[in-house]
């Protein structure tokens, strides 16, 4: 006997899949697999484009031994930047490819360094005085290496601004917070005080162009003052006369 299909039974085409019966750790898990898989695809399109190569073979030859290998091609990749021996285990048609492809990783994976701010107000009225202030920034570029560089910006007394530019944000905060720890240290033993306005944090281009603006602005204040200062009391210097 037939049983006719109803409309709820039609068959549609497509696989019924959804996410609410995955676990939330397995959603991030493939989600973070599946850019993964995006970032390595766009770069071995650009390859093969540049090159005029099917990209079938840059699979064969080189993505699908790396997965195998390294977990997947786009770790391998990143970790090639600094580690060349990644491409030992590679077979690569030409070396227009091969330069082609290690080029372009390096540009496109390369990691950008991180900008770390923070804000300090450091004063001392005791017999040091603004001596007391030099010295105690000047720690806080004593423990500068290669890798980590702290700079100190004067905006306007006693407000100074604390820079750091690496590649992990956490390391970044952890010098400029032994930076200020060095400057309190410093400062209070001088009879000084340091006052935290902003604490370490990440900064962007915004941030960057609102610090130029209040050390421009600040910069002005100091001109008017300085100018002000200059100029003389018509009435005094008549007094003077008479």
């Amino acid at each position: 006997m037939n049983v006719p299909l109803t409309p709820l039974s039609l068959p549609t085409g497509y696989i019924d899949l959804s996410k609410r019966r995955v676990s939330p750790e397995d959603i991030i898990k493939c989600e973070e697999r599946y850019n993964k898989s995006k970032m390595v695809h766009s770069i071995l399109r650009h390859v093969a484009e540049k090159c005029s190569v099917p990209i079938e073979d840059l699979y064969t030859s080189i993505a699908w031994p790396l997965n195998k290998k390294y977990g997947h091609a786009v770790d391998a990749f990143k970790l090639s930047i600094t580690n060349p021996d990644v491409w030992e285990s590679s077979t690569f048609a030409t070396d227009a490819i091969k330069n082609e492809l290690i080029g372009y990783i390096s540009r496109r994976l390369t990691p950008q360094p991180t900008k770390v701010r923070a804000d300090v107000e450091v004063t001392c009225f005791g017999y040091e005085g603004i001596d007391a202030v030099k010295a105690a920034l000047r720690t806080a570029e004593a423990r500068n290496t290669q890798d980590t560089q702290v700079k100190v910006k004067l905006v306007s007394p006693p407000l100074y601004v604390l820079t750091s530019q690496c590649l992990d944000k956490a390391t970044g905060i952890s010098t400029l917070e032994a930076a200020i720890g060095d400057i309190e240290k410093h400062i209070k033993a001088a009879g000084g005080s340091c006052v935290v306005r902003m604490a370490p944090k990440a900064v962007t281009e915004s941030d960057d162009a609102e610090l130029a603006a209040l050390m421009e602005k600040r910069q002005r204040e100091n001109e008017e003052i300085s100018g002000d200062e200059e100029e003389s009391d018509p009435e005094a210097e008549g007094a003077g006369d008479a």
